[in-house]
């Protein structure tokens, strides 16, 4: 009874080190929260919405089996990634959709650095998630997904002031205003692609 009783002890959950506290919402997290509570996907768009969100839960046993090497990161953000960069083909990198078959060419170049080309998909997919730091991420709430995709696309459209199609197209948030190339700005082109806050609504994130 007593090494019973100092087992309990020692065991005791005071003992233990506490893990650290999350990091607070920044205030851009906290901005895009208010804006994903308050988006609606367009009446029009939404047969096409709810039709590319399906085709990423079809893939979803691929994706969490990428995710599943980090902690926190969910599956539906490899997904929608995929849908981003990639128009979710896998045959193509997750960085940038450049071609399996060689390193990447557009920003980032050179990926990845480690391994010979051709490579799979899974391996491109991590090299990615790591080389944008998605993997040190560990809130996913929809303020911070959000933060975290425009980080992984770039931030030109938030040094404008103007909604980022990347997030909000197919929404009420966005009409238009889209970088037809690099460094190459049209206030009046109209991104033709869902958005990221689109996907995740119908996905029920």
């Amino acid at each position: 009874m007593i090494f019973s009783a100092l087992r309990d002890f020692f065991s005791l959950s005071w003992l233990k080190p506490k893990p650290s506290p999350p990091k607070p919402m920044s205030p851009l997290a906290s901005t895009y929260a208010k804006q994903y509570r308050d988006c609606e996907i367009r009446p029009e768009k939404r047969e096409a919405v709810q039709a590319e969100a399906e085709r990423i839960k079809a893939n979803e046993k691929r994706y969490r089996a990428v995710a599943a090497n980090y902690d926190a990161l969910p599956w539906w953000v490899v997904g929608i990634i995929h849908s981003m960069e990639c128009g979710l083909r896998f045959d193509q990198h997750l960085h940038n959709g450049d071609p399996l078959k060689a390193r990447t060419v557009q920003v980032p170049k050179g990926r990845p650095k480690v391994g010979k080309p051709p490579f799979t998909w899974e391996e491109s997919a991590i090299d990615a998630i790591e080389c944008d730091k998605l993997d040190l991420c560990r809130d996913w709430t929809p303020g911070s997904a959000l933060e975290n995709f425009e980080n992984y696309n770039g931030t030109g459209y938030r040094r404008k002031g103007v909604p980022s199609p990347y997030l909000w197209s197919f929404t009420d948030q966005y009409r238009c205003g889209k970088y037809t190339a690099d460094g190459k700005y049209d206030p009046q082109a109209v991104s033709k692609q869902v958005g990221c806050a689109a996907l995740m609504k119908a996905l029920g994130i």
